[in-house]
C-alpha cells in the first residue's frame, strides 16, 4: 500500500500543529519521520490513525481518498500503530492480548482458544516474530513484548505500520533484532513509518527521511548520503555538533559512596540489592540500564526521597543515610529529577519563581526575610537566555512551558548551583538537539571544575558520550563496571539484558 498525505493541516487553540504537511510512504519501504518535540510528528500520526480529524488536507491509500472518523476506520483501512508505551495487559498471555477485541468464537459465543493460538503462531512464523502464545506478558523481556504489539496490528490486517520511537526501551541487541523484523516486513511489502529522534537509527533503517520543524516539512534526506549532523541541522535550522568534546577525567576525592545499599518495597521485595558505587570529584559516572531496573530508586535513595532498608550512603565521608532531602540539598547535592512535572517544578509558579525554588531564602534573593525581586529577575533572565528556555517570559507559569522547555528550566536551576555533586536523571529527555548540545557541554564543564557527576540515562549514546566510567543496573543490582573507553555498546547491552558474563 502506498500512503500519501496531502496538505494536512491541524489547528489547536493558539497553535498550528501541522501546517500543510505532505509526505509519501511507498510500499515495501521505510519512511523515517524525524523532528524535535513539538515539531508536529505526534499530531500528524494521530490524524493518520483516526484520533484527530484534520482541518484541511487529505489522506490517500493507493490513490484512494480516505475519511477516518475514528481509529476503527484507520484500522479497517490497513493502518496499524505500534506505540512507544506498549498497550498490553501484563497478566494476560500473548494470545489473549493479541485477540483482545477481535476474539474468535465457537458456537454459543465461547472463545475459541485453539484458533486464537493458531492465528498468533501463524503470524509469528510468517514474519519471523518468534514468541510463545501462552507466555504471560509480565514474564517477557521488552523486546518480545514489542513483537506482541506488532503481531496485534498484523492480525488486524495492517499493511501500513507506524512505529513511534520503537527502540526507546530496547537494548542494542534488541534494536538489531527489531531492525531484522523491519527488514522482513519490508520484504513482504509493508509500508513502514518510523518515528524517531535517534538520527543514526533513522539513517540505518530508512529508505527515505522526512524532517518536520514547526509543524512544516522542512526537507527530505537520502540515508545513503546524509549524516546525523545534516539531519540535526535540518531539525534545528542551524549547524549542530553532535560530538561531545572532552578530555579524560582526572578523578579526585570520593564525593559520593554507597555501601551495600538495599531498598525493599512494602511487600519486602528488593528494589535495590546491596548496591555499591562511588563517584569522585572530577569524573562523570553513567548508570546504564533498561528502565525499571532500579535506576529511579537509586537516585531517590541518594537524594533522600525514599528511605533505604540497610547499607550506608556517604557524602564527602559523612553518613547521610538518614538525612532529610533538605539537609542533603544544603550539604551540596544538585538533582535534575526524572519526573520533571511532579518532582522538578511547581507548575503554578512563575518561571522566575521556579528558577529560585531551592534558593529563594538565601542571598542575593532574600534579605531580612524579604524576597529581592530585582535579583531574582536578573538571575532568571540570564538563565533562560543561557539555556534557551522558550518563550523567555519569566512571568509565565512553569506549567505553560512545553515538556522540553520545562526540562531546560530545571537543568538551568540545578546547574547554576556551585555544589560538589550533581545527579542527573534523564537530563536531556524531551529536549531539542541544539539544547542537548549545550547541556552536554555544561555537564563536561561541571566535571572539569572538579564536580562529581552521576548520570542516569536510557540513551546509551548519551552514556557513552559523557561518562568516564559506566555502571550497569539490572534487577536492582550493579552487574558491571567499565571504563567508557574500554567497552562497547554491545557489551553494555548484554549486561543490560542480564546476559553479561
Amino acid at each position: 500500500m502506498e500512503l500519501e498525505l496531502r496538505g494536512i493541516t491541524k489547528r489547536f487553540p493558539g497553535v498550528l500543529a501541522n501546517d500543510a504537511v505532505s509526505l509519501t510512504a511507498r510500499s515495501g519501504t521505510v519512511l523515517a519521520l524525524i523532528g524535535e518535540n513539538g515539531a508536529g510528528k505526534s499530531t500528524l500520526m494521530n490524524v493518520l490513525s483516526g484520533l484527530y480529524r484534520s482541518d484541511a488536507g487529505e489522506i490517500l491509500i493507493d490513490g484512494v481518498h480516505q475519511t477516518f472518523r475514528d481509529p476503527g476506520d484507520a484500522i479497517k483501512a490497513g493502518i496499524g500503530m505500534v506505540h512507544q508505551h506498549f498497550m498490553l495487559v501484563p497478566v494476560f498471555s500473548v494470545y489473549e492480548n493479541v485477540i483482545l477485541g477481535v476474539e474468535p468464537v465457537k458456537a454459543g459465543g465461547i472463545l475459541n482458544r485453539r484458533e486464537a493460538r493458531r492465528e498468533v503462531k501463524e503470524i509469528s512464523e510468517r514474519y519471523g516474530l518468534a514468541v510463545d502464545p501462552d507466555a504471560k506478558i509480565e514474564d517477557l523481556p521488552v523486546g518480545i513484548q514489542q513483537r506482541v504489539e506488532i503481531i496485534k496490528v498484523l492480525l488486524r490486517g495492517a499493511k501500513i505500520l507506524v512505529f513511534d520511537e520503537p527502540t526507546a526501551v530496547l537494548t542494542p541487541q534488541e534494536v538489531e533484532e527489531f531492525f531484522g523484523i523491519v527488514a522482513e516486513l519490508k520484504a513482504r511489502g509493508a509500508t513502514i513509518i518510523f518515528i524517531t529522534h535517534k538520527l543514526k537509527e533513522a539513517l540505518a533503517v530508512a529508505d527515505d527521511i522526512t524532517v518536520l520543524r514547526g509543524g512544516k516539512v522542512v526537507g527530505h534526506a537520502d540515508p545513503k548520503t546524509a549524516t546525523p549532523e545534516d539531519l540535526a541541522s535540518m531539525m534545528v535550522g542551524r549547524e549542530i555538533d553532535l560530538t561531545v568534546d572532552k578530555e579524560p577525567g582526572t578523578p579526585g576525592r570520593t564525593v559520593l559512596a554507597l555501601n551495600d545499599v538495599t531498598m525493599v518495597d512494602d511487600y519486602g521485595r528488593p528494589l535495590l540489592n546491596k548496591v555499591n558505587l562511588a563517584v569522585a570529584a572530577g569524573e562523570i559516572v553513567g548508570i546504564a540500564g533498561i528502565q525499571g531496573n532500579g535506576q529511579t530508586e537509586l537516585v531517590e535513595a541518594i537524594t533522600g526521597l525514599l528511605p533505604i532498608s540497610s547499607g550506608r550512603i556517604e557524602f564527602d565521608g559523612d553518613d547521610i543515610s538518614n538525612a532529610s532531602v533538605r539537609d542533603r540539598h544544603l550539604l551540596g547535592i544538585a538533582h535534575v529529577p526524572e519526573d520533571r512535572n511532579q518532582m522538578g517544578m511547581v507548575s503554578s509558579f512563575t518561571i522566575k519563581e521556579n528558577l529560585v525554588l531551592d534558593s529563594y531564602y538565601a542571598a542575593p534573593y532574600s534579605k531580612g526575610g524579604r524576597l529581592q525581586d530585582a535579583s531574582i529577575q536578573e538571575s532568571a533572565l540570564a538563565l533562560v537566555e543561557a539555556y534557551d528556555v522558550r518563550p523567555p517570559l519569566i512571568e509565565n507559569t512553569g506549567g505553560a512551558l512545553s515538556g522540553g522547555n520545562a526540562q531546560k528550566m530545571i537543568v538551568a536551576r540545578e546547574f547554576s548551583r556551585d555544589v560538589p555533586l550533581v545527579i542527573c536523571a534523564q537530563p536531556t529527555r524531551g529536549i531539542d538537539v541544539g539544547s542537548i548540545e549545550y547541556i552536554h557541554e555544561q555537564i563536561v564543564r561541571k566535571r572539569d571544575e572538579g564536580k562529581a557527576i552521576l548520570i542516569v540515562s536510557t540513551e546509551l549514546d548519551e552514556i557513552f558520550a559523557l561518562s568516564d566510567r559506566i555502571l550497569v543496573m539490572y534487577d536492582g543490582k550493579i552487574v558491571a563496571e567499565r571504563r567508557a573507553a574500554d567497552t562497547t555498546p554491545s557489551e553494555i547491552g548484554l549486561y543490560m539484558a542480564g546476559k553479561g558474563s
